[in-house]
């Protein structure tokens, strides 16, 4: 129907004004539009904008109760309790039908240890919007209702309405707020009442999935007595779950699933969904091959793996379960990195992205908050995930009145606005029902979506703990209800869909498939570490340093002369900030004229040589656009538009190969959230160069899971390598506590194996070289690099283009600027503080004093001992770090000082003393305490230094 002129256009912020009757005025607007007679006198002169501009008189409904009293919880205590007065009982009727909608999930029956029926919001009482009892049988127009015929009684309306919002789902949905994914919902669920409808080969698969559910646990308890497993027991509606979100899944057009998960059933997860060998897993209980894992490897549920399968339609997709620690939640970030990567890489958005979580983790957990927020950026949205919560109703012994405020555990996801199916997880064809509805959801709508299934523990935490000390009430109903599995099983019988006999069959193929390998894993060898080298891997190496040789980085000059040239031009009728176009003018203008290059300019270059070659770049971090200190200017904007402009982004190869793409996002106020997701981004794109940067190194430790648990320990644990880099600003310089120190003691602390890099380069041509090394050589390992500050414009940190287009990355750098024979002290550093080392060399005139710089730090190698090797032996070496005695290299250095001087020099350290915090606050202190290090370095070694 065309609108009326002059009527009424209803934007969703109006439909808010109208708090919890949004749904309702809402509806009264579709019949409208459909039927102007069909709505009461007074909102048909409302909606045609002919009466006074203000909506019909409103009386007071009872305002929402807080949580405890059974009654609606925080989640919707800030809803405005109005209802206008239905002048006729159709509009009543259409009030009720609002009220379900909203508030039907309040009596969902969802606990499978609570049978007692919830006493519902007043809202969803006939009484609350002026219906009675007496009207049940009277017949009411059903528009806007679905599934019913056009008229229907009371009884029968609301009955409906039970069944769709308060049976086994209970569904938070009205706070979507585009109209077209809510009605779609709406529609969906009324119409077939929130019931799959299954055909006896679906039941049966669904009964199939349970037992192996089931059996699974069973045989594992049986045999392995004692061992931690983590059980699936009372939540194994998860298999069932998951084998149909393949299905779904792939049916519209997703061709590979990466999940994230806990321990709890995620060596079911790996057997009865990714079709991992059982034996694999009875051989890792067993355990017999240590000798393979001596200092490595991890525990089999943190175990990833990958597979193919095939869909009952034909549908083939992959299948990629992703490690993870200990730490809950903190996988979560790197799956959704992971999937953008694969979607980048395709070109398509045929990745879904799957997150199982747990009840007390979801919301305890901050990472979470972190995670969710990215969904819509974009430079991190991945086309939507689903979200699905084991909801044990506990977390470890803590019960959720004492960890979280809210009602729903999986109120956090209210900041995305995402529908929220709860169902009760002893349902098994209630799961396969909002499975569906989630997996078109976010197919259809691009959206994140939850689904929280209710279940409960069979044991504690693990099989060894004793979850009766803390909640005996809640064991004690435990320990007398029977299995999922044989619920469901009763029910197919007593519908006639299955005979007691079948059922039995099934469990006893099972039993008799799972004693098969039990017995060929005890012959067989089966345990082995995991393997993750092949696919897009299969270029690059990991191992030892030394296996991989150096590559050459340099470029040639007069390609780096034109790039320069090209990235301070931009396009005609650009207005740029004349103080950031200055900045790149400035470097071609220096380029040309042979003079040296700042470090943002050999970053620059050094970014413009590999995307010219080829290679895709992304750098992601707070301030990555601009750069914290006004240094990179990646973007520039449009003073009159505020259009962005990305040079890096236009650049043309002569020789017509194609150009690499560049990315660069401005990341939200996160550490952890965002690395990880970088981390995730860097494990399926190993032929790009992945930046996360920092905006001071401080906040690294912000993140400081995702560098333990991950970044520096994924290869020892599981195998799995990364290039990612992190560019984190270090030094002292007067700026306080926290804006000093990236830490660099725990970077070297976590160094082993060769697993990370760790670099801390003194000019703008070592940064060139370290980052075309990071991709040129297939030798992937995270790249750790402390960068300046203040050295960003100091005017002896600079590097001509010759020094770029010739040479490459050199570990250590000697001086060659005294005479060795003359030497009679060695100080060596890293960083800063080498320019104020050579300034107070030249004011003293110590000629006797030579300077080396270790620019990277691990992995060692002999480019210090040849350094050294001029210098007479016992020449003293003196470590000169700004850092406090504790901080810094110095323990690094000093354990290792045999490998690195062989015994031929006595080393010592100049510091700051032992401190507790990083840094002084007072700038004056700082600078007296620089120049005591200069003096010491100079003349004595800190007192106490060995």
């Amino acid at each position: 129907m065309a609108e009326t002129p002059g009527a009424r256009s209803l934007t969703l912020p109006m439909y808010d004004d109208f708090g919890i009757n949004a749904g309702y005025v809402e509806e009264l607007h579709h019949r409208w539009q459909q039927s102007p007679a069909s709505v009461d006198e007074k909102w048909r002169r409302f909606f045609e904008g002919t009466g006074d501009g203000a909506a019909p008189a409103a009386a007071p409904v009872p305002s929402p109760a807080r949580p405890g009293n059974g009654h609606a919880g925080p989640a919707v205590a800030a809803v405005v309790a109005t209802a206008p007065v239905a002048s006729e009982p159709q509009n009543r009727v259409a009030y009720l039908v609002n009220a379900y909608r909203v508030r039907g999930h309040l009596v969902a029956d969802l606990d499978p240890l609570d049978s007692t029926p919830a006493s519902g919001p007043r809202e969803i009482d006939l009484a609350s919007v002026g219906l009675t009892e007496a009207d049940l049988d009277t017949a009411f127009s059903t528009s806007g209702l679905h599934g019913l015929p056009e008229r229907a009684t009371l009884r029968e309306i609301v009955a409906h309405l039970r069944e769709t919002y308060c049976g086994s789902i209970g569904v938070e949905f009205t706070q979507v707020e585009p109209p077209e994914p809510r009605l779609w919902l709406e529609e969906r669920m009324e119409s077939t009442r929130n019931h799959a409808a299954l055909d006896r080969s679906e039941l049966l698969r669904i009964l199939a999935k349970l037992t192996d559910a089931e059996i699974f646990e069973q045989f594992i308890h049986k045999n392995y007595v004692g061992a931690k497993r983590f059980t699936l027991e009372c939540a194994e509606s998860l298999i069932p779950l998951l084998d149909l979100l393949v299905e779904a899944a792939a049916s519209q057009g997703i061709e590979e699933i990466v999940v994230g998960m806990a321990h709890r059933g995620r060596l079911n997860v790996l057997v009865n969904v990714m079709g991992k060998d059982v034996r694999e897993i009875f051989a890792a209980f067993d355990d017999k091959r240590p000798e393979r894992f001596l200092g490595a490897g991890d525990v089999k549920y943190h175990l990833g793996y990958s597979t193919d399968v095939v869909t009952r339609a034909g549908h083939p997709v992959h299948l990629s379960l992703s490690f993870n620690p200990s730490h809950l939640e903190w996988v979560n970030p790197v799956v959704e990195g992971r999937v953008r990567a694969k979607v980048d890489r395709r070109k398509r958005k045929s990745t879904l992205p799957l997150l199982v979580h747990g009840d007390a983790a979801f919301m305890g957990q901050g990472v979470v908050a972190e995670t969710l927020n990215l969904c819509q950026l974009e430079g991190y949205s991945t086309g939507g995930t689903i979200h699905l919560v084991i909801n044990n109703q506990i977390g470890f012994t803590t019960l959720p009145g004492d960890s979280r405020s809210t009602r729903y555990c999986t109120d956090i996801a209210r900041e995305l606005r995402a529908p929220v199916f709860h169902v009760n997880g002893e349902d098994p064809e209630a799961v396969i029902q909002v499975t569906r509805l989630a997996a078109e959801f976010r197919q259809r709508f691009r959206q994140d979506v939850v689904i929280d299934m209710y279940c409960y523990r069979k044991y504690g935490h693990n099989e060894g703990d004793e979850p009766r000390f803390t909640q005996p009430v809640m064991y004690s109903l435990i320990d007398h209800k029977p299995g999922v599995r044989d619920v469901y099983a009763a029910r197919l019988v007593d519908a006639g869909h299955v005979t007691r006999d079948e059922a039995d069959a099934i469990a006893r193929e099972r039993h008799a498939h799972l004693d098969a390998a039990l017995e060929e894993a005890r012959k067989g060898d089966y345990q082995h570490m995991p393997e993750a080298m092949g696919g897009v891997w299969a270029p690059y190496r990991g191992g030892a340093d030394a296996s991989v040789p150096e590559v050459p980085t340099a470029f040639p000059r007069e390609a780096l002369l034109d790039a320069v040239h090209k990235l301070a031009t931009p396009p005609p009728g650009f207005h740029a900030n004349p103080k950031a176009l200055r900045v790149l003018e400035m470097r071609r203008d220096r380029a040309a004229a042979g003079q040296g290059l700042d470090w943002g300019g050999a970053e620059h270059l050094a970014l413009a040589s590999l995307l010219l070659e080829g290679h895709g770049i992304r750098i992601a971090g707070q301030d990555a656009r601009r750069g914290t200190f006004s240094h990179r200017h990646a973007v520039l904007f449009d003073t009159q538009t505020g259009d962005p402009y990305t040079p890096l982004a236009h650049l043309e190869s002569g020789a017509g190969t194609p150009v690499g793409r560049f990315e660069v996002y401005d990341s939200p106020l996160s550490e952890a959230g965002v690395l990880g997701f970088e981390y995730g981004y860097s494990l399926d794109r190993p032929d790009k160069l992945v930046i996360w940067e920092a905006q001071f190194g401080d906040f690294a430790n912000a993140a400081q899971v995702i560098l333990d648990q991950f970044i520096v320990s994924a290869e020892d644990k599981w195998g799995r390598l990364s290039g990612l880099v992190l560019l984190l600003p270090h030094g002292f310089e007067g700026q306080g506590p926290e804006h000093s120190s990236a830490r660099i003691e725990r970077f070297l602390q976590l160094a082993a194996e060769d697993n990370i890099q760790v670099c801390h380069p003194t000019t703008p041509a070592q940064l060139f070289h370290l980052l075309r090394r990071q991709v040129k050589r297939p030798w992937r390992k995270p790249l750790v690099v402390f960068t300046p500050k203040s050295l960003l414009r100091h005017p002896e940190a600079v590097s001509t283009v010759d020094e770029l287009a010739t040479g490459q990355f050199q570990r250590v750098i000697a001086d060659g600027s005294v005479e060795q024979e003359a030497v009679r002290r060695v100080l060596l550093c890293s960083g800063k503080v080498y320019y104020d080392l050579a300034a107070e060399r030249r004011r003293l005139g110590r000629r006797d004093v030579a300077i080396v710089r270790i620019e990277q730090y691990y992995p060692l190698s002999d480019a210090l001992d040849r350094a050294l090797a001029p210098y007479a032996p016992g020449t003293p070496a003196v470590w000169v770090q700004e850092e406090p005695r504790n901080m810094g290299a110095w323990y690094f250095l000093s354990a290792r000082r045999d490998e690195l001087l062989k015994g031929r020099h006595p080393l010592s350290l100049v510091s700051r003393p032992e401190s507790a915090s990083p840094a002084t606050g007072s700038k004056a202190a700082h600078d007296l305490e620089q120049k005591l290090l200069l003096d010491q370095a100079f003349h004595a070694a800190s007192p106490g230094a060995p």
